[in-house]
């Protein structure tokens, strides 16, 4: 399981390096291997272990290519959908298209979100962070059946 926001610095390559408190659990569960896409409703990256990404294309492969909306979610999801193989220092090479879809430059952050990462421009994430705590403050929005019985 992953959780956290942890800053990393995108090396002059297009790298990053994973913290080394995921990096056994990677190794282990993975082999390293990751899959990297864009996120269809925010500007940042999804990073998923290789299992969980294949679990992802399970439920792809489902969806219908003569419904638009289907292919549609298809042809971004699995079309920016790139390999990433941890090399021995615990460093990952994004893709050049993918970093520029996030406006990944030097300072990411790597969100852990259960099963997989969220990475985000450190200045894209501060204001994400920022807009959802004044949408929670502002509760403009009914919550979620769910969410109504949910206690901290």
């Amino acid at each position: 399981m992953f959780r956290g926001a942890t800053t990393v610095n995108l090396d002059s390559k297009g790298r990053l390096a994973i913290p080394t408190r995921y990096r056994d659990s990677l190794l282990d569960g993975c082999e390293g291997q990751l899959v990297c896409t864009i996120d269809l409703h925010q500007p940042c990256l999804l990073l998923y272990p290789l299992p969980e990404w294949e679990k992802i294309e399970q439920k792809l492969s489902k969806l219908s290519s003569m419904n638009p909306v289907e292919r549609r979610v298809q042809r971004l999801l699995l079309g920016h959908a790139s390999e990433c193989q941890m090399d021995n220092a615990g460093r990952l090479l994004i893709a050049n298209t993918l970093r520029q879809h996030a406006d990944l430059v030097k300072e990411v952050m790597l969100v852990g979100q259960f099963n997989k990462f969220e990475l985000w421009s450190e200045d894209n994430w501060y204001q994400q962070v920022k807009q959802d705590i004044e949408a929670e403050l502002s509760a403009n929005s009914p919550l979620s059946e769910r969410l109504q019985d949910f206690s901290l």
